[in-house]
Parts: C-alpha cells; structure tokens; sequence
C-alpha cells in the first residue's frame, strides 16, 4: 500500500484517504513510499497509544526521511535529553510525575491558574480583529496560532518580544521531523532547531543563575527539582520548556483553525455558537475527533507485534493514523458526519491515550472553548471569504491550514441575528 501524505488528494481530502485504508482488510498496512507501518483501527491505535513496552517512543521525534549529511551534522549538536514525546521508561515516568506536579492538567486546576491568562489574551486578540470591521483578514496567523503562543508564553515566563522567532523556530521543526523538505531547507531547519535548543538553554540557565522564585513553569520546575539530579536536571528543565513552546501551542493553534473552519464553513452554526455560548464545549469535542490537529503520530516497535491479520516486525517504525481512527465506524456510529452531539464522542483519540496522553488537553479545551465563544460574541457576522479554499501544509503528522480567510462584520446594535432558532437546531442535530 502507498501513502502519500505530500500529495494534493490528502492535502485536500485526507478522510477520502483514511476511509480507502480503513476499507483495506488486514488491520495494518506497510506503506512502501514512507517506509512505514500504517495502523489505522480505532482499537488498534489505542492499544498501540498504551502499549508503551512495545510501541515505543525513541524514534518520534527522528524525520521520517533520509536526512542529508550537512544537516544531520546539525542535528547531532541538538543534544536535548529526551523527556516527554519521545522518552520512554525509566525516564519518561520521572518527568511525567515532574510535569504533572509543574503543570496544571486538570479542568480545575488550569482554570484555577490559566484561566485569567487565556481570557485576558484572547480579549486582546478579539479586540483587534473587532477593530477591523469590512476587512478581509486570515485566522490562523491573526488569531488561532497567536492567541496558544501567546498563552503558553505567559506560562513559562517569555517575554513577548521573542513571539517571532519562537513560532518560526516551532514551525520548523515539525517541517524537519514531518515534512519533506529538500536538502537546503533541511540544514536551515536543522540550524533554526539548534538556535531554539540554545534559547531554551539560556532561558533556564538565567532563572538558575538569578536565583530567582517565579510562578512561571521554569521557575516551578527549578523549585521541584529542589537541586536533585534524581528528580530532574537542568537540562531536562530545558528539554520540557523546549516541548512545551512547540507543544503547548501547535497543537492548539490547529484545534482553533479547524473549529473555526467548521463553525464558518456554514453559517447557521456561526449563528447558533453566537446565540448560545453553551454549544461551544460539545463542538470543540467534535472538531477533535473530526478533524484532529495532529492525525498521525509515530512509534518504533520494540519486538515483532500482531496487529489484526499482521505481524509488524521488531524495530519497525509505525505511523498510527489518529485521523483515521477518528473516523472507524467500529468506533463511531455514522463517522463521516460532523456532529456535535453524538454520543460517542468522548472515544476520539486526538489527545492521545494511555501514559504519554496529551498533558496540555484541559488547557486546549480551556482556549478553544474561551477563545471560540468571544469571537462569535463579538463578531457575529464573522463569515468566510469568497477566495478561502481549504488546503493543509505537507506534513505527516501535524494538519495545519494554510490560511483561514475570513471577514470581520460586526452587524449594527439594531440589526436581529438571522434565524437563531433554526441554527441552534442545526449545530445541535450535526
């Protein structure tokens, strides 16, 4: 079987793409184009997700193509211990218990520390678009990439000013790892990914040299680790941070574009979502299983392992297709459907599952949620533009729009929503 995630078909339509494979009998696939294992089932994604001991995670964070010589070279400078997304045990049950500990992760307790953070940037943000009634403007970089980058910046304590380099930094590598950049590129993303590492050095290196008790993450971190290698070093303080400033807001960035481009693609649900703020919850729950930020993730197979009528050899590295698994009908009664209020929709497996599950999840909620019931508080007549066409960046993992145009109308005082009713019927019956 091939995949190719670089094509025009999945660029466009990757579900056409995930329902063909889905239809294979088999339950795993080797993709000869990719190198790759594709496994794609519900159940068998999330056994593959919990099954650390067999699924492991050395290699995720390792390009899936050949890397040229020059910028391996680079690579090999990136010395970053390895402590959330591709650490494995003993290591990855010491960090995680570190993050946990540093990190709020449950509903309560991100709101409880994050939820000022996220309400006073997405105020800001909000704001601006308002102030640009008749224009034409493009969602992602002006609202669903800044507002997580931003929040995850007040997190850890970075100051504003560095926003530029850090989403550039952050974008080049998932380009790197998921991408399929040509040799140039790749040494110019492997020297960007190299920069990053160093500022994420210096951050913590500054904190540890001043001495100073913050309430940022960094600061938490320091003050857990208590000067104890055994609990945490430094540079795995720096590894976490360095995780987190693309982590913390990639993934969020792609949950708010595809909620967005669902809530606009037809009005009557941009219409209910303003008239009842109390839809958003379930329609950000939908928009993770629909159309997850990240829809495939990889994993190394660390003895030969059955997967429905397969057997995937010992050190064979997989791709499992969240996406896909999104879409089984195994798992979701009629899963081609947008539909907010299925019953079901608590199965998807976009945070993932089991012991690396996303540690960020009730924080996304938090902003997606915050974040998409002000924009359509404030700007109801939010509407996509004519030339908007939906396409994602070339990328095996990470589905990220290319652009989100829209127009910011701001209907007078006097003006009367249209059709409230009939579109809060609408989002509710998918």
């Amino acid at each position: 079987m091939r995949l190719n995630p670089f094509s025009r078909v999945y660029l466009t339509d990757p579900a056409g793409v995930w329902r063909r494979i889905l239809d294979d009998p088999g339950g795993a696939h080797y993709a000869e184009d990719l190198d790759l294992w594709l496994i794609s089932r519900h159940a068998h994604v999330r056994r593959a997700l919990a099954d650390a001991a067999t699924f492991a995670n050395a290699l995720t964070l390792v390009p899936v193509y050949e890397v040229c010589p020059a910028a391996l070279s680079v690579i090999m400078q990136i010395d970053a211990p390895p402590t959330t997304a591709a650490a494995d045990p003993p290591t990855h049950p010491r960090t995680r218990r570190a993050l946990r500990a540093t990190f709020a992760n449950t509903a309560e307790r991100v709101e409880a520390e994050y939820g000022a953070i996220v309400r006073r940037r997405v105020e800001q943000l909000v704001s601006r678009l308002a102030a640009r009634q008749g224009e034409q403007v493009d969602l992602v970089p002006d609202f669903a990439t800044e507002l997580p980058l931003l929040v995850v910046l007040d997190i850890l304590g970075v100051p504003d000013a560095d926003i530029g380099r850090i989403r550039s930094w952050a974008d080049g590598q998932i380009a790197l790892i998921w991408g399929q950049p040509d040799p140039a590129e790749q040494v110019r993303l492997a020297q960007g990914l190299l920069e990053f590492w160093h500022y994420c050095e210096e951050l913590v290196r500054r904190r540890v040299d001043s001495g100073q008790q913050g309430d940022d993450f960094i600061s938490r971190a320091l003050t857990y680790r208590d000067d104890d290698d055994s609990v945490l070093t430094v540079p795995e303080v720096a590894s976490l941070a360095f995780n987190l400033l693309v982590a913390g807001h990639e993934t969020t960035a792609g949950l708010l574009a595809h909620a967005l481009d669902q809530a606009l693609s037809d009005p009557r649900r941009w219409s209910a979502i303003a008239a009842d703020p109390g839809l958003v919850p379930a329609f950000v729950a939908e928009t993770l299983r629909f159309a997850p930020a990240i829809d495939g993730w990889l994993r190394v197979t660390t003895r030969d392992v059955t997967v429905g009528a397969v057997t995937i050899p010992a050190g064979a590295r997989c791709l499992l297709l969240i996406g896909a698994a999104n879409r089984d009908p195994a798992a979701f009664q009629d899963p081609d459907r947008f539909d907010p209020h299925r019953p079901d929709v608590g199965n998807h497996l976009s945070f993932g599952h089991g012991p690396h599950f996303c540690i960020g999840a009730g924080l996304a909620r938090l902003e997606a949620g915050i974040a998409i019931s002000r924009l359509a508080q404030t700007i109801p007549g939010l509407r996509l533009s004519p030339e908007q066409h939906r396409s994602y960046k070339p990328n095996v993992a990470f589905r990220a729009h290319r652009r989100l145009l829209a127009t910011i109308d701001i209907p007078a005082s006097s003006d009367e929503p249209v059709a409230r009713g009939g579109a809060t019927a609408e989002v509710r019956a998918g």
